[in-house]
This record gives C-alpha cells, sequence and structure tokens, in this order.
C-alpha cells in the first residue's frame, strides 16, 4: 500500500498542471479513485470487526481485494466465507462490486455469490443504498453482519432458502452445516 502512496505522490509531480484533455479525465478519475482507497484501506484494516480479514493480492491494486468473514455466533459460526470486491473506476459515485466466493444457504446470498445488500445498491427506493459518503468500512462491516443482525428472512434474495427457513428452522439449519462443511472450511 505504500507504494501505492508514493506512485500516486510521484504521477501527481509527474503531471503537474491539469491539462483540459478529454483523454486525461478517465485518468483523473481512476486517481481520485486510488487516492480515496489509500485512506479507506488504511481506516478499513485499522477498524476491522474481530471475524474478519482482508487480503490485497497486489498490494498496488487497492481496487481490488478479497474479505473472509468467520461468523463467531449464529446460523453460520465455524464457516470461512469468502468475498471479492471490486471498486470501479467511478468510486465513489458508485458502489463497489462484491460477490459470495463460498457456496451457501443464505437468504440474503445466491448460491452464485449474488449479494442483497442495500449499500450495494446504486439506486435504492428506501433511502439506504449506496451514497458517495459510504465507504468499504461500511461495505466490510455491512457483509459481516449478514451473519448476524442484518440476515433478513423477510426480504430474501434467495426465496427458497427464506422459505426454507420459514417451514423447518431446524432443517435450514442443518443443511447450512451441511453448506459449511463441505464449502466453507
Amino acid at each position: 500500500m505504500l507504494t501505492l502512496a508514493s506512485k500516486l505522490k510521484r504521477d501527481d509531480g509527474v503531471r503537474g498542471p491539469r491539462a483540459s484533455n478529454p483523454a486525461s479525465d478517465s485518468t483523473r478519475r481512476v486517481s481520485v479513485r486510488d487516492k480515496l482507497l489509500v485512506k479507506e484501506v488504511a481506516d478499513l484494516e485499522a477498524n476491522l470487526p474481530c471475524t474478519c480479514k482482508v487480503n490485497f493480492p497486489d498490494p498496488n491494486k487497492l481496487h481490488y481485494f478479497q474479505l473472509t468473514v468467520t461468523p463467531d455466533e449464529g446460523y453460520y459460526q465455524g464457516g470461512k466465507f469468502q468475498f471479492e470486491t471490486e471498486v470501479p473506476d467511478a468510486y465513489n459515485m458508485v458502489p463497489p462490486k462484491v460477490k459470495c466466493l463460498t457456496r451457501i444457504w443464505h437468504p440474503n446470498i445466491t448460491e452464485t455469490g449474488e449479494i442483497c445488500l442495500s449499500l450495494l445498491r446504486e439506486h435504492s427506493i428506501d433511502g439506504t443504498g449506496w451514497a458517495p459518503t459510504r465507504t468499504l468500512k461500511d461495505i466490510v462491516w455491512g457483509l459481516n453482519s449478514l451473519f448476524t443482525d442484518l440476515l433478513n428472512f423477510d426480504d430474501p434474495l434467495n426465496i427458497e432458502a427464506a422459505e426454507h427457513h420459514l417451514r423447518d428452522k431446524d432443517d435450514f439449519r442443518n443443511k447450512v452445516e451441511d453448506y459449511i462443511k463441505r464449502y466453507a472450511r
């Protein structure tokens, strides 16, 4: 991460005053994203929930990271769930793209990794969606909370899992435990 911060400073010095070149607009947008990420990643790493771990496969690419959530309570206790996060060039005007890489039986996460978390929505009717004031820390805490207080059976993405829970809570728990044994260890 220090190498990216150094690179940003060096690039700013090389570019000098901003030119009115349309091609430099996309470069400037990426640069704004990267500058935001340097600050946000430092804040994120200092304030991670104890059940989360962040991994940057390439420390020079803060716009791509993996998150591991290991819930210590509830249905998903004992599992290890991997998420992939990619921050687009237009960040912070648009939310990061997040996908669950671990197969899971969850009402708010499909078996193919799609996630129903309001703050990941660019446009939200209820006003709880993405806003430029949100940060990566909000995303990580939100994903972590999907295993506890944000676990929502009333507004599911995986309708079959939610209906399964309503029909038979014990069998739902057994299926979650089976998925943890098979996919989340």
